[in-house]
């Protein structure tokens, strides 16, 4: 795994699989808040959130980025999830809402490891030209400067294709427990067991949103008894099990190059731990991603 600074590009690399689905009209805003996990009422114009959907019955279906443009415009930054997908399911609560879902195909989503230009923490930067529109996030954390750009128009074909990038990139991200959900890890997991609460991503205050009971219910109740935890080893793979005292202590939600985030029991033994039957150990999460 790349993790000296120094070998960071600072050229801007696409950000394969990246989407983007824009929400606009009078009733946006409503539909969003009553949609998603997070507080949107707590949002202003020109400031972003981690925020994410859930199934009924609490678990996460995608996590991302939702930007908030103005009062009756929105963008919802998808990275592990079909945008077209999202429209679609997300199109059935509409109802007689006055809003528009819109997959941005002229998007393009690019990453490079420098701070953002008047872009800071939850504030980001917003351009509107004749030629295009984009906006820059400030996407650093405890691992060093990034910045996140989405482009329409004019600017969206600058990026490079740069693969190495990318990976180092998820690196950063699984690193801060930031989870990229493999399809077959979708639906499994509740925001307490993906330790959201680490990225402001889920509200208990809000009022209601699909999942929002279990959600609820599981914080009031104080019954998390699984966390997310960064994992090092070899053979790491989604939904392998990790293993402790011939017993297990959960699985894998997503791994790269030699480490990984798993969903573990809070109360395990520090030690003694494998995968796919080779010895790994726990590495602490590093902090800066939440807004």
């Amino acid at each position: 795994m790349m993790t000296d600074k120094q070998d960071a590009p600072c050229t801007e690399f696409v950000m394969p699989g990246w989407q983007l689905l824009e929400v606009s009209g009078a009733d946006a805003a409503a539909f969003v808040h009553a949609q998603t996990m997070n507080d949107v009422r707590a949002l202003a114009s020109g400031r972003w959130q981690w925020n994410g959907w859930l199934t009924p019955k609490g678990r996460v279906i995608t996590l991302f980025a939702l930007a908030m443009l103005d009062t009756q415009r929105f963008w919802l930054i998808v990275p592990d999830f079909s945008a077209a997908e999202l429209a679609a399911r997300l199109q059935r609560f509409v109802f007689r809402s006055k809003l528009r879902l819109l997959v941005r195909e002229d998007a393009c989503v690019s990453g490079a490891f420098v701070a953002a230009a008047d872009a800071q923490g939850a504030q980001f930067a917003h351009d509107i030209t004749s030629g295009g529109e984009s906006a820059t996030f400030d996407w650093g954390g405890a691992g060093g400067a990034r910045s996140l750009r989405v482009a329409i128009g004019a600017g969206a074909g600058t990026a490079q294709d740069w693969p190495e990038a990318v990976a180092r990139w998820n690196a950063y991200d699984l690193s801060h427990g930031l989870p990229h959900l493999p399809e077959a890890q979708r639906e499994a997991w509740t925001p307490q067991m993906l330790s959201l609460d680490r990225l402001h991503a889920f509200s208990l205050k809000k009022g209601c949103y699909p999942g929002q009971e279990i959600v609820a219910r599981t914080h009031f109740l104080g019954q998390a008894k699984r966390e997310l935890v960064r994992v090092a080893g070899s053979n790491l793979a989604a939904g392998a099990h990790v293993l402790a005292d011939g017993g297990t202590l959960g699985s894998v939600v997503v791994a790269t190059h030699d480490e990984a985030l798993a969903v573990l029991a809070v109360e395990r033994p520090p030690s003694g731990w494998s995968c796919a039957g080779t010895p790994c150990h726990q590495r602490p999460l590093l902090d800066g991603l939440a807004r």
